[in-house]
């Protein structure tokens, strides 16, 4: 590819991959400030129009990957079939990992988890590696994009909780699969709108820098985005807009005043304005969210 653009600079070239491309440092260098680097997400919201399938439900349990999400039947076996293929081509061709069996137990663990508050001493009995190990293995799951390390944020105020992630399977199909699950029941898909949405984050606005907010008292935000030092967007998610309760955005603006604040439901349609005292708070689907945060 770079003899490609020496030689015939006002040409443009596409190049797909897999998830390791962008961690080669052979692919990285020498195209330097001649290369856009666009991610390939699963399916977002565009996709699902376009594929002429809206079903909501089914994008949440069988995820996002094209194949899986349009076959006839639940497909169970796929899962495992793309962890192989996982492991054999992106791992063992960029990364020195031996012990199989415990990255899969560690990968297998994170996906039944995912959304959850990240600890590394958790895995490392059941995975029968030490706490280095887990955290090297978490390292090559973020860099392949398998899983989305969202890191806290804060200004080290001594109430914010500083140092532990949540970490986020990059597909909720696999979340699906490894917790068991082949039908969804209502508390369940609440879990999953959370990955959907910061998976539709990540497509359309090629974003990786999402981060969430929690402090000592357990007082939690899901999503917040950094749009200046001061201000920072506030994004709760939320099945249905009536779960939503102000109690911990309250807490959360009386430490950093300055940024929107969102709800995004899946219930809905067009957005709208709710006020909580001096505290303004704008409901909008997922569509509306996106449209919001471009501006």
């Amino acid at each position: 590819m770079k003899i490609a653009a020496d030689h015939f600079p006002s040409t443009k070239i596409i190049a797909t991959g897999s998830s390791t491309l962008g961690a080669s440092s052979k692919f990285r260098d020498p195209l330097t400030g001649r290369k856009i680097e666009i991610w390939l997400t699963p399916m977002n919201s565009i996709d699902l129009t376009d594929f002429g399938r809206v079903d909501l439900d089914r994008r949440l349990l069988r995820g996002g990957l094209p194949p899986f999400f349009l076959a006839a039947e639940y497909p169970e076996r796929d899962f495992q079939e793309w962890m192989d293929a996982y492991w054999a081509k992106d791992i063992q061709e960029l990364f020195r990992l031996e012990r199989r069996h415990s990255f899969a137990r560690f990968a297998e663990l994170l996906f039944s988890q995912s959304g959850g508050i990240f600890e590394a001493t958790r895995f490392s009995k059941p995975c029968e590696v030490s706490r280095t190990t887990i955290s090297n293995y978490l390292a090559v799951l973020e860099a392949t994009f398998v899983v989305h390390i969202i890191r806290p944020f804060s200004t080290r105020r001594a109430t914010e909780i500083v140092a532990a992630p949540k970490v986020y399977g990059f597909d909720s199909g696999f979340v699906c699969h490894y917790k068991g699950w082949e039908t969804l029941r209502p508390e369940d898909k609440g879990v999953l709108w959370e990955h959907y949405v910061l998976n539709e984050i990540h497509a359309r606005l090629q974003r990786r820098d999402v981060q969430t907010w929690r402090d000592k008292q357990h007082h939690e935000i899901d999503f917040i985005l950094q749009k200046s030092p001061r201000q920072v967007e506030a994004i709760e998610c939320k099945w249905s807009a009536d779960q939503f309760d102000p109690g911990n955005l309250r807490i959360f603006r009386g430490l950093h005043p300055l940024g929107m604040n969102f709800v995004v439901a899946s219930d809905v349609d067009e957005s709208y304005r709710k006020d909580y005292g001096d505290m303004q708070v704008n409901f909008v689907s997922l569509e509306g969210l996106i449209s919001a945060l471009k501006k």
